[in-house]
């Protein structure tokens, strides 16, 4: 069986090593700090002191960090993943970070023998524990083959979008922005309707049946909002470097970015007054706001 190898041992990659490990495979991990680890290591991780050792311990090296900039520190450097890469070695990214990040990397990759596919995830730390994430990647066909028996463990419903490595990563943000956006343009709706004294869960119920409808109505407000829980497990800041990276992306592409300016603003302005909560928590920040 494929040995695996973690870098990032957060909600999604500590998650999604429960599973594997569930599944019989042999896991090594590593993660900035160790004493937050202890409990997969009582179930079977075996851990590793540098992102290096990850890679040259593991047939395949999936990495889970928050952006860029985590990204380059795992990957490189004397003790960085690329060190320890080598022939056959193929390393599965399932962050989110910029395209052009992932296109650069890949090359480095491929310099030193090995693959690299890009594999952003959707569906939060939940999805990673129930196995009910949408996994879109990309890689050559020879990448993707070689790491299909890993994607296969982590969904069900999984999307080649692409041949090379940053396409997956175009997708995901731009999924990630229309969640954003429809998240904040229903938390003005939804304060607009109870300010002239419409109940939230009549507008709610009304929504979903209509036009209106979206994964912020059917989801996100039903289960964390009304109930008060804002406990989606993905922070407002991680939503507001997602879209800034979509704007980005969008403005080197020389694409439409009109609306993306705007959601970019909303987000960044949340992110500064609360920042690291739950990304619901948008509602009562913008109802707090009179929905200006």
């Amino acid at each position: 069986m494929t040995t695996l190898g973690f870098v990032g041992l957060g909600h999604m990659g500590g998650n999604m090593a429960v599973r594997f490990l569930g599944a019989g495979y042999t896991v090594y991990g590593e993660t900035r700090h160790r004493r937050e680890v202890e409990d997969l290591e009582h179930e079977g991780l075996l851990w590793r002191d540098t992102p290096r050792q990850i890679a040259e311990a593991a047939d395949v090296v999936l990495t889970s960090v928050p952006n860029d900039g985590a990204l380059e520190d795992v990957a490189s450097g004397p003790n960085g993943i690329l060190a320890g890469l080598g022939e056959g070695k193929v390393w599965v990214d399932v962050s989110t970070v910029s395209p052009q990040v992932s296109r650069d990397l890949a090359e480095r990759v491929r310099e030193r023998g090995a693959a690299m596919l890009d594999a952003p995830v959707s569906g939060g730390a939940a999805g990673a524990r129930a196995r009910t994430l949408t996994v879109m990647y990309a890689g050559s066909p020879e990448a993707c083959a070689a790491a299909e028996p890993v994607l296969a463990g982590l969904s069900d419903r999984r999307y080649r979008v692409g041949d090379e490595p940053g396409m997956a990563q175009a997708l995901k943000l731009a999924n990630n922005f229309l969640s954003a956006t429809a998240l904040a343009a229903t938390s003005e709706a939804i304060a607009f309707g109870t300010s002239v004294g419409l109940d939230m869960a009549t507008m709610l119920e009304v929504l979903n049946a209509s036009s209106g409808q979206s994964s912020a109505t059917s989801d996100k407000f039903v289960n964390h909002v009304v109930t008060g829980r804002f406990s989606s497990g993905f922070l407002n800041t991680l939503m507001a470097k997602d879209v800034r990276l979509y704007l980005e992306a969008a403005i080197a592409a020389d694409a439409p970015a009109l609306v993306a300016a705007t959601t970019v603003d909303i987000w960044n302005r949340f992110a500064a007054d609360q920042p690291a909560v739950d990304f619901t928590r948008i509602y009562p920040f913008t109802a707090g706001e009179g929905g200006s």
